[in-house]
């Protein structure tokens, strides 16, 4: 038994001790051993030896009368019964019927039936009594690929083993010796390539193998296995992911006309490549787990080094593109424009690397404003942050816990976006090169300022008269309003991907569009609107986190104290579930929630 060690040992312990059970259940994968093991097991039980007096091993000599027949399909007392073509109750009762004659050559009588789990519930029934109480002299063996289907009844009857899809690296240490003992020559690489196309199943891997021999004529060579599987060499993925590392679209679309001329399978590419990048992305997690992998093997080299050139967050976001687009290649008129598709929409999402040099001129950071700002303030010092006493605290300011010091934030870097009234917003500027990064995991606690309040119930007047929505919303609600200094209104955003251009652009046509209400009262006046990357204390949505909060708080507050409550709390020794309950829409204390 290859690849099934769990199995062999657990057998071979209740061989030894002769501990036997009177109903195994194997289940598995095709082709990873189920019937074979069942047939060991038939030896194990009925093995005499080579000289005719041995017993019940966990190792049959394989010469005796008993092992050979076994092995040959003629032992009487062994019957296999294919459940897939002989599913009804009349072939389980036929078998059945034989179950009242002791063996007539060996110590025990072994059923074995194969894909037990086709079997009608008719035929389950007929042999439930058999299998919970069978005579000592007989063993039920069952094999399924699908136990799900198999009833509780007859699982809490067996013991159960599941043998697992096999290793490509175990596949191909069995190959390497059957073909040694077969003396065929063959490439380490066209193995590999036989190991990872069985996918676990070592009869697979076998057939694939005989197919090659033959297609090769006696040989098995890399290039010949590779066409035969029709699989994509792996240096155009290695080429292709060496492309996308340096976010070189040209030769991205180079190699997918390559592809196409060479008719290769687009799918066989992207599949290729989601092997190659899970690979990466566990050596970029734990970078010493690929020391003890096999150093005559290329792809071992080629697929550490690009794990170093792609970043991690990039791999694991180019592996789920890869391994989504499979399902688009069919609804695409081309598959390999829809493969075109799947490698560019990750250059979208890189980091921008020298796109701004590239761009010409870029505008110099403003300078900060010399008054202070409501906002929180980040010290010079490198192990403080403080924040100005806030005179004005609005009612919103319950609903937040105890102020606890602030984390660490870098010097915020402004990364600024201009939005014109008589021209299109763009983006003019980003970090400059060697600039202290901005930390936009430092959680800032909630600090209420005159200047969020503005901005609040202007972001809640925006989204009641539906001037703004999806990424012009987020924006909104994301922001930190720092400043309106002569008509220009500079906000602040936390994420990078806040800072769009159209979305500021949006912003701002949504704000003076609010402005030409008849009734609406926006003041000051904004005729520019900047956005700046850094980070931010009072946003609409941590003040809508924050009323959400103490609602939640003052909902679970009523609920605790409610006397109703209470008693069934003494009497019955009752409680409330957590995260049951949910604050209503109203806003009044008596109604704010009510017990079930």
């Amino acid at each position: 038994m290859v690849g099934q060690s769990h199995v062999v040992q657990a057998l071979s312990n209740a061989l030894g001790t002769q501990r036997l059970h009177h109903a195994y259940l194997f289940t598995g994968t095709r082709g990873v051993g189920k019937t074979t093991v069942s047939r060991i097991l038939a030896k194990s039980l009925n093995c005499t030896g080579p000289d005719g007096t041995g017993d019940i091993t966990a190792t049959p000599c394989g010469v005796c009368e008993a092992c050979t027949d076994i092995d040959s399909g003629r032992f009487v007392d062994y019957t296999e019964l294919d459940a897939a073509s002989n599913r009804g109750v009349d072939e389980i009762a036929q078998l059945l019927e034989q179950a009242v004659y002791k063996p007539v050559v060996g110590r025990f009588k072994v059923f074995m039936i194969d894909e037990v789990h086709m079997l009608t519930n008719t035929a389950f029934n007929a042999m439930l009594k058999t299998l919970e109480e069978p005579p000592a002299y007989l063993k039920f063996v069952l094999a399924t690929t699908d136990p799900q289907k198999v009833p509780a009844t007859v699982l809490s009857r067996c013991l159960q083993f599941n043998l697992r899809p096999m290793a490509p690296e175990t596949i191909l240490e069995h190959l390497v010796q059957v073909l040694a003992a077969e003396d065929v020559a063959a490439e380490p690489q066209a193995l590999r390539l036989l190991a990872r196309a069985a996918r676990g199943s070592m009869r697979d891997a076998l057939s694939l193998t005989d197919q090659a021999i033959a297609f090769g004529s006696g040989a098995l060579v890399e290039a010949g296995v590779r066409q035969m599987l029709g699989s994509v060499d792996r240096s155009y993925v290695y080429q292709l992911l060496d492309a996308l590392a340096r976010g070189d679209g040209k030769s991205i679309v180079e190699m997918s006309e390559v592809l196409r001329l060479n008719g290769l399978s687009a799918a066989s590419t992207l599949e290729e490549m989601t092997s190659v990048l899970q690979r990466m992305a566990v050596l970029q997690a734990v970078p010493g787990i690929g020391a003890g992998d096999d150093a005559s093997d290329p792809d071992v080299s080629e697929t550490a080094r690009l794990a170093q050139l792609l970043p991690a967050d990039e791999t694991q976001l180019l592996y789920s593109l890869c391994l989504h687009g499979r399902g688009e290649l069919g609804l695409a008129p081309d598959e390999y424009a829809a493969l075109t598709m799947v490698l560019l929409r990750l250059l979208p999402f890189k980091r921008v690397t020298g796109a701004a040099e590239s761009r010409g001129a870029v505008e110099p950071p403003k300078k900060p404003q010399p008054e202070p700002r409501p906002a929180a303030l980040v010290s010079p010092s490198p192990k403080t942050a403080v924040a100005p006493t806030n005179p004005i605290t609005p009612p919103v300011a319950r609903a937040v816990s105890e102020p606890v010091p602030a984390p660490v934030a870098s010097p915020v870097v402004p990364v600024t976006t201009l939005a014109e009234p008589t021209q299109p917003a763009k983006a003019v500027s980003t970090p400059a090169p060697g600039a202290p990064s901005i930390s936009v995991d430092a959680v800032i606690p909630l600090r209420v300022t005159p200047l969020g309040d503005h901005w609040a119930a202007l972001v809640q007047a925006l989204i009641a008269a539906e001037l703004i929505s999806a990424l012009v919303r987020e924006l909104a609600l994301q922001s930190e309003l720092q400043s309106q200094d002569d008509g220009v209104w500079t906000l602040r955003v936390e994420r990078q991907s806040l800072n769009h251009a159209g979305a500021c652009d949006k912003l701002l046509q949504a704000i003076q569009s609010l402005h030409a209400l008849p009734d609406a009262d926006v003041a000051p006046v904004m005729t520019r609107l900047m956005v700046e990357v850094g980070p931010v204390a009072d946003t609409p949505a941590r003040r809508n986190t924050a009323a959400q909060t103490e609602r939640q708080r003052r909902a679970e507050e009523v609920i605790e104290n409610d006397p109703f409550v209470q008693d069934m709390v003494r009497q019955w020794g009752a409680r409330v579930v957590p995260g049951s309950i949910r604050p209503l829409a109203s806003t009044s204390t008596s109604e704010l929630a009510k017990p079930i």
